[in-house]
C-alpha cells in the first residue's frame, strides 16, 4: 500500500502493517500530488505540484537471487528504493493554472494523460532509447535498466522486428533481474527513458462566456458549411470550435479586454465587440473587430472610434447579413455597412435609448432579383430589336443594368431593403427601414399596459416575441395582428432567439436562474433548466446548435451541447468528423469489430499476411468492408511492419491484437500462454542437447514477470518471497512484527533464521516460554518415525481446534507441507495454500495443490475460470486449458490457441484431444462463417473431420449450384 505525503511516499507492507520503503524529496524539490503504481514493472508513476510527470522504477538487488537451501545475504535489502528514471517538462503555474490530475494508460503503461485546471489534457508518452558504453549511468549510483530480451512473451534475436515503445513491459527488463550477473552471451541493452508530447486537448479559459454559433445549414451552403461555434472569453481571445469534431478549430487573440458578443456576418467571418472596465466618468474603450477566419486578418471595424465612450450594449447583424446595428448605453445607435465597413448613419442626440432590438427576416431581394433578370432579359433583346423598340427600354432601367453588369456578384452588391424593431425605456416600440443609406421610420407601436421595459426581441417569420424585466414573454402574431402576454414567473429574460430551420418555431429564452424552450406556434413551454438542487451552475449565454439541439455556456467552465429537452446525453462517436483516421475499432459495429479480430489474428486461408481486406472473400455490404479498411489503414507504420512479418509467431500476434484491442482478460491469458509455450519448447530442444541441470537454470533467465505473482516458476517465486521477507525483518520494530517474520521463515524453511528471531524474544514478555520452547522444537526435530507422528498428531489436534496457522507451521516443520496445504483448502484458505506449494513443494505435489485450487475456481459458486485458466497455463495443463476455453464458448481463442499448441508440440495426440480439437475448430468455422470469412470457414472445417462435415457442405453448396447452372 502506497501512503502520500507532500513531501514523501511511504511504502507499507500490509503482512507486517509497517513501512519497508521510503521515497522522500530534496528540500528544493517540487511537493507530490498524486501517485500511480504500475502493474508491469515495479514503478510508480508520480505528478507534482508544477505539472511534471516522472517514472521511478525499483532500484535491482541480487539478494533475491538466493536460493531457498543458501544462507540468506548478510547484508540484505535494507528498503525498497526507487530510482528517478524520466520526467517530463513542467507547466507554468498561476493562481488559475495548476495541475489538477493524471490518469495512466492501464493496457500499456506507457503514457500518462495530465489534466490542468484550465481544461487543458496533455497526453505524455514514455520513449525508450539505447544508451551508448560511454553515457552509461553507473557512476551516478543508479542500477541500469536493461531492455528485456523477449518481445510480445517470445525472446527475439537483434534482428527481429520488434516495437519496444508498445508497452512498458517491452521497454525495460524486470529490476530484479537487471541487477544480477548477467549470463554470457546476453543480448541485453541498457536503455534510458523519456517523456515526449505527443498529445495537446486545449480546454476553454475561465468564464465569462459570449458564445454564437455560425449561420445555419441550408441546401446553398451544404459543400462548404463547417459546425463552428464562435466562443469569447474574458481575456479577449476568440475560441472557435468545431461541434462535430469536437476539438479547436481556431484560436484568435485579438481583443484586450472581455469579450461582450459576437455576430457572424458570414460561414468565415463574425463581429465582436469588447468593452474595457469603465473609468470615473463611466467612459470606455470599445473594441469592434471583424474577423476573416481562413486567413485570421482581423480589422478594426469602426476604425479610429472608440475610446474614451459610451460602452456598447450590443451589436445586431441584419438577415442578409448587409447592415450593422450599434447600440450603446449613453450615445444613439449607429447604423453601418457590414461589406464595405462604412458608416451610413448616426443617430441624432434625442434619438430614444433603446433597451432591445431584432432585424426582421423579411426584405425585398427576391423582388430585385426579379427586377434585375427582367432588366438582363431585355438588355440582350436589345441587340437584335430595332431602334424604335430600344427606345421603350426606360434610360433608368439600362443604367441599373449597366451598373450591376460592372460587378461580379449581383445579389452581394445591390442593396436590398431590410427593416428591424427596437424598444426604449417606455417599451413603445419603433419599425425602421433600411436602403442603402437611407433610413425611414416606418411605424410607431404604443407600449403594452401588461409587459414591463422590454430587454430582448426575437423576430421569424410572421412571429415577434418580447422579453421584459419582470419575466413576462409577449407573443405576437403579425399575421394575425394578435398578441398573448405570458408571465414566467422567472427573473430578468436576458434573451431569447429563434431555432433555425425553415418552419421551425421552437424558441428559447435565457433568464438569470436558467433556460426555457418555447412552442411560439403553440404557445406553450416545452422543456425547463433551473440552477438549484440538480444544476449547480449557472448560465451564461445560450444559442441553438442545430433546429434541436441547443448551446449553453456556464460559470464552471463548461459549453454544453443538449437536446431540446435540456438534459444530459450523449454524443455518438461515430458520429463525430475526426480530423485524421483514429485506432479504434470500438467504433465500429460490434459484427464488424469481432470480423477485424479474426482479420488481424490468423489468415491460414491465404498462406501469408495481409492488410487488405478488399482482396479477401468477405461477402459484407461495401460499407462495412470500407469501415474496416479504415481502421486497418490507421494502424500505426510500425503495427503494420509487425502484423505483416512472416516470423512474427501466431502467439505473438494474437499477443500484440489484445493490447491493440485494450482487453486486458486476452492480454494476461496470451502473456502467460506465451511464456509457458516457450518455456515447454526450449525444455524438449534443451533436454536433448544439454544436461537436465541447465534446464531450470535456463528457464531462470527469463522468467514469467512477477506481477504475474502464484504463476510465476516456482523457484523464481520462493527467490522473491525470501527477499520480501528479509525486507520485512530488517523493517521489524515490534514482537508482533517479528513474530510475523518467524511465522513466514518457517514456511519458507529458513529454520535458522526463524530461531534466532525466536531466542530474541526478552524474558519479560508473556511469550518468552512459548518461543523459547519453540526455538528449541524447531533446532531438535528430526526425522525419526515416533517424533514425526507426535507433531503431526498435535498440528492436527491444533488445526482442529481453530489454530489452522500454528498447525500448518508444525506440519511445515516435518515436510509435510503438502498435508499442510490440503488442510489449508479444505478450510477455504485456497491462496495461502497456493503461496505454501509454490514456495516447499516439488512440481508434482504443487500441481496437485493447485489443480484443486483449479476446480474450486471453476465451482458454479466460485465462477472465476478466467483466473483458473491463467493457473493450468502456470501447470502446463494445454488440453484442459482448451477444453476450458471451449466451455467458456471462448471458440476463436480456443481454436488460435490450439493452433499454437499444435506448432510448439504441446498437446498430446490421443483420441480425446482429437475430439476436442475438432470440436474447437467445428465451432470456430460457424464463427468465421457468421463473420462473413468463408474461406477461413472452409479451412477450419476441412480441419474439423467429421464434427465440421455438415458445415463444409453447407459452405461448398453455393459453388456445386453455380457449377451446375
Amino acid at each position: 500500500m502506497l501512503l502520500l505525503y507532500p513531501r514523501e511516499i511511504l511504502i507499507l507492507d500490509l503482512e507486517v502493517n509497517q513501512t519497508v520503503g521510503v521515497i522522500a524529496i530534496e528540500r528544493t524539490g517540487v511537493p507530490f500530488l498524486q501517485v500511480i503504481p504500475c502493474f508491469q514493472r515495479d514503478g510508480l508513476f508520480c505528478l507534482h505540484e508544477n505539472g511534471c510527470i516522472t517514472l521511478r522504477v525499483r532500484r535491482s538487488y541480487s539478494s533475491v537471487f538466493t536460493t531457498s537451501g543458501d544462507e540468506p545475504d548478510p547484508d540484505p535489502v535494507q528498503e525498497l528504493t526507487y530510482d528517478l528514471r524520466s520526467q517530463c517538462d513542467a507547466i507554468r503555474v498561476t493562481k488559475t493554472v495548476r495541475p489538477f490530475s493524471m490518469v495512466c494508460c492501464p493496457v500499456n503503461e506507457n503514457a500518462a494523460a495530465l489534466i490542468v485546471s484550465d481544461g487543458r489534457v496533455m497526453i505524455w508518452e514514455l520513449k525508450s532509447a539505447v544508451c551508448s558504453r560511454n553515457s552509461r549511468s553507473s557512476s551516478s549510483g543508479v542500477s541500469p535498466l536493461y531492455s528485456p530480451v523477449s518481445f510480445c512473451g517470445i525472446p527475439v534475436g537483434v534482428l527481429q522486428n520488434k516495437l519496444p515503445d508498445l508497452s512498458l513491459d517491452n521497454m525495460i527488463g524486470q529490476s530484479a533481474i537487471a541487477g544480477e550477473e548477467q549470463p554470457k552471451g546476453s543480448i541485453l541493452q541498457e536503455v534510458h527513458l523519456k517523456f515526449l508530447l505527443t498529445g495537446l486537448l486545449s480546454g476553454l479559459p475561465s468564464p465569462q462566456f459570449a458564445i454564437r454559433m455560425c449561420p445555419p445549414l441550408t441546401t446553398k451552403n451544404i459543400k462548404m458549411y463547417q459546425p463552428l461555434l464562435a466562443v469569447g472569453t474574458s481575456n479577449g481571445s476568440i475560441l472557435v470550435y468545431h461541434l462535430t469534431s469536437g476539438l479547436l478549430h481556431k484560436e484568435l487573440s485579438i481583443h484586450s479586454c472581455e469579450v461582450k458578443g459576437i455576430e457572424w456576418t458570414s460561414l468565415t467571418g463574425f463581429l465582436s465587440f469588447a468593452t474595457s472596465t469603465p473609468n470615473n466618468m463611466g467612459l470606455v474603450r470599445n473594441e469592434l473587430q471583424l474577423v476573416d477566419l481562413p486567413t485570421g486578418r482581423s480589422i478594426a471595424f469602426r476604425g479610429e472610434r472608440g475610446s474614451d465612450e459610451s460602452p456598447i450594449e450590443m451589436i445586431k447583424v441584419s438577415h442578409l447579413k448587409q447592415y450593422l446595428a450599434v447600440v450603446f448605453k449613453d450615445k444613439p445607435l449607429e447604423l453601418w455597412d457590414v461589406r464595405t465597413c462604412t458608416l451610413l448613419r448616426e443617430m441624432s442626440k434625442n434619438f430614444p435609448a433603446i433597451t432591445a432590438l431584432e432585424w426582421s427576416p423579411s426584405h425585398n431581394l427576391k423582388s430585385l432579383k426579379k427586377k434585375q433578370l427582367a432588366t438582363r432579359e431585355a438588355m440582350a433583346r436589345q441587340t437584335v430589336v430595332s431602334d424604335t423598340e430600344l427606345s421603350i427600354v426606360e434610360s433608368s432601367v439600362i443604367s441599373l443594368l449597366q451598373e450591376a453588369e460592372s460587378k461580379s456578384e449581383l445579389s452581394q452588391n445591390i442593396s436590398a431593403r431590410e427593416h428591424f424593431v427596437f424598444t426604449d425605456n417606455d417599451g413603445q416600440v419603433y419599425h425602421l427601414t433600411v436602403e442603402g443609406n437611407s433610413v425611414k421610420d416606418s411605424a410607431r407601436i404604443p407600449p403594452d399596459g401588461s409587459m414591463g421595459s422590454i430587454t430582448c426581441i426575437a423576430w421569424k417569420g410572421d412571429t415577434l416575441v418580447l422579453g421584459d424585466m419582470d419575466g413576462n414573454l409577449n407573443f405576437w402574431d403579425l399575421k394575425g395582428r394578435v398578441s398573448r402576454g405570458i408571465p414566467t414567473h422567472r427573473s430578468w429574460v436576458r434573451k431569447i432567439r429563434f431555432a433555425p430551420g425553415k418552419g421551425n418555431q421552437k424558441l428559447i429564452a435565457m433568464y438569470n436562474d436558467g433556460a426555457e424552450v418555447w412552442d411560439t406556434k403553440e404557445v406553450q413551454m416545452v422543456s425547463s433548466l433551473r440552477s438549484g438542487r440538480n444544476v449547480t451552475f449557472r448560465i451564461l449565454d445560450v444559442d441553438w446548435c442545430t433546429s434541436d439541439k441547443v448551446i449553453l455556456a456556464s460559470d464552471d467552465g463548461c459549453i454544453r451541447v443538449l437536446e431540446m429537452s435540456m438534459k444530459s446525453t450523449c454524443f455518438r462517436m461515430d458520429e463525430q468528423e475526426l480530423t485524421e483516421p483514429v485506432w479504434c475499432p470500438y467504433l465500429l459495429i460490434p459484427r464488424a469489430s469481432l470480423a477485424l479480430k479474426a482479420f488481424l489474428l490468423h489468415q491460414p486461408w491465404n498462406g501469408w499476411y495481409s492488410l487488405d481486406i478488399s482482396h479477401v472473400d468477405y461477402p459484407e455490404n461495401e460499407e462495412i468492408k470500407t469501415l474496416l479498411q479504415e481502421q486497418l489503414n490507421s494502424l500505426s507504420n510500425d503495427i503494420k511492419k509487425l502484423l505483416l512479418d512472416p516470423e512474427f509467431t501466431l502467439l505473438q500476434r494474437c499477443l500484440l491484437v489484445s493490447r491493440l484491442y485494450g482487453d486486458e482478460s486476452e492480454l494476461h491469458f496470451w502473456t502467460v500462454a506465451a511464456h509457458y509455450l516457450h518455456s515447454l519448447s526450449q525444455a524438449k530442444s534443451g533436454s536433448t542437447v544439454v544436461t537436465k541441470e541447465a534446464i531450470p537454470r535456463d528457464k531462470l533467465s527469463n522468467p514469467l514477470d512477477i506481477c504475474y505473482d502464484i504463476l510465476c516458476e516456482n523457484a523464481y517465486f520462493q527467490k522473491f518471497q525470501l527477499e520480501r521477507v528479509n525486507l520485512q525483518e530488517v523493517k521489524r520494530s515490534t514482537y508482533d512484527h517479528t513474530r510475523k517474520c518467524t511465522d513466514q521463515l518457517l514456511l519458507l524453511g529458513q529454520t535458522d533464521r526463524a530461531v534466532q528471531l525466536l531466542l530474541e524474544t526478552s524474558a519479560d514478555n508473556q511469550h518468552y516460554y512459548c518461543d523459547s520452547l519453540k526455538a528449541c522444537l524447531v533446532t531438535t526435530v528430526t526425522s525419526s518415525g515416533p517424533s514425526q507422528s507426535t507433531i503431526k498428531l498435535v498440528a492436527t489436534n491444533m488445526i482442529a481446534n481453530g489454530k489452522l496457522a500454528e498447525g500448518v507451521q508444525l506440519l511445515c516443520l516435518i515436510d509435510k507441507a503438502a498435508d499442510a496445504c490440503r488442510y489449508l483448502q479444505t478450510y477455504g484458505e485456497w491462496n495461502r495454500a497456493a503461496w505454501l506449494a509454490k514456495v516447499r513443494l516439488n512440481s508434482e505435489e504443487c500441481a496437485d495443490v493447485l489443480k484443486r485450487w483449479v476446480d474450486h475456481l471453476c465451482s458454479p459458486q466460485v465462477n472465476q475460470k478466467s483466473k483458473a485458466l491463467l493457473v493450468l497455463l502456470s501447470l502446463g495443463c494445454f488440453s484442459s486449458v482448451a477444453e476450458t476455453l471451449h466451455s467458456m464458448r471462448y471458440f476463436d481463442r480456443a481454436a488460435l490457441f490450439v493452433e499454437a499448441c499444435l506448432e510448439y508440440g504441446a498437446l498430446e495426440i490421443s483420441e480425446d484431444t482429437e475430439k476436442l480439437t475438432t470440436a474447437i475448430y467445428a465451432d470456430y468455422a460457424r464463427s468465421l462463417k457468421n463473420l462473413g470469412f468463408k474461406q477461413g470457414a472452409l479451412l477450419f472445417a476441412s480441419k474439423a473431420g467429421a464434427a465440421g462435415k455438415d458445415l463444409l457442405s453447407e459452405l461448398e453448396s453455393p459453388k456445386e449450384e453455380l457449377i451446375e447452372e
